[in-house]
């Protein structure tokens, strides 16, 4: 009786572990193999999935969305502006399921219990900016959801840069702590610093390269973080002809707040803005250094912009 409780377990989950549709390579492919077996065993231990069913039917589920970055592009301010729309339950924090091994290792049951309530009709959407540039992560969706629907907001990459280490920077100061100045981190030697990680996260076409092998381009919906800042409707507008959602927002949810010198949001009434850590000003960087940046992002950004087929409105120099 044990043989055969043992082999229906295994009949059952076996198809799951290993993606049909990405060429990795065998090492990785065991290892991956490995983790995603015991991450389906940890759940079929607890009957499947353990439905947290609130007494008004609603109940927590997988996220049908993820918003996977990029960092300080904008990802706050987009989940904000999606909670407006009725269709939408989302997570509060960033869950960090797929990156932070911890985490992964409890399981989907753990990360179901991560998600909102909302009921059938609802799409739950989770945020975790750090899954974009997370080398493991996009398979690790994959295994989960094949039809997962993917939200992107990027930046431009040098104010993407200035605003990472700003982040940084404000985080020791509020700590008393001290903290070295921006030209420290990005010059080397006379020489742009490579191997400063910020720099990295902005290297858009080497992360979007791992993405697309595992999850088609119409998968994965590029919100361009500097129209929302300026205009923000028109993209959110975007979003839910993506996301298939009925058209629920609309311009009047947005306001100008001559103050903190961004958008604010407006829903039945009242009216919300971002935290104060955002929209903080950027450390002033000598010109040079600057044009040193975005010298250096031109031909990755190409590259990107060729690897899905669209263009942004990036500062960019050309040496001559």
């Amino acid at each position: 009786m044990a043989a055969f409780l043992l082999g229906a377990v295994l009949l059952i989950v076996q198809p799951q572990i290993v993606p049909s549709r990405p060429a990795i390579n065998s090492n990785a492919e065991t290892s991956s193999q490995s983790v995603q077996r015991e991450l389906l065993k940890k759940t079929s231990q607890k009957n499947d999935f353990k439905e947290n069913i609130h007494s008004n039917g609603s109940c927590q589920q997988l996220p049908q969305t993820i918003i996977i970055g990029v960092r300080k592009g904008g990802t706050r301010a987009l989940l904000e502006m999606l909670s407006l729309h009725p269709d939408i339950a989302a997570a509060e924090s960033e869950v960090h399921f797929f990156d932070w091994e911890d985490h992964y290792r409890n399981g989907l049951q753990w990360y179901i219990n991560q998600m909102p309530f909302s009921y059938p009709h609802q799409i739950t959407v989770e945020k975790t900016p750090a899954y974009f540039t997370s080398p493991k992560v996009p398979e690790r969706v994959y295994n989960m959801n094949q039809s997962m629907r993917l939200l992107l907001i990027l930046r431009d990459p040098s104010e993407r840069v200035l605003s990472d280490y700003t982040q940084v920077f404000y985080n020791h100061m509020q700590k008393h702590k001290p903290y070295p100045s921006i030209e420290q981190f990005l010059i080397k030697n006379g020489e742009l610093n490579l191997d400063y990680k910020a720099i990295n996260r902005s290297l858009y076409y080497i992360h979007m390269q791992n993405w697309l092998k595992y999850f088609p381009l119409d998968h994965i919906h590029i919100v361009d973080g500097d129209k929302l800042i300026k205009d923000p409707f028109p993209e959110i507008e975007k979003v839910e002809r993506f996301l298939k959602l009925s058209p629920q927002i609309n311009a009047s949810n947005f306001y100008f707040n001559k103050t903190k010198g961004f958008y604010c949001l407006r829903d039945s009434g009242r009216e919300r803005c971002l935290h104060e850590s955002k929209g903080r000003a950027h450390p002033q960087v000598d010109a040079w250094l600057l044009q040193k940046l975005q010298e250096y992002f031109h031909e990755p950004n190409k590259k990107f912009f060729k690897l899905v087929g669209r263009t942004f409105d990036w500062h960019t120099f050309v040496a001559s």
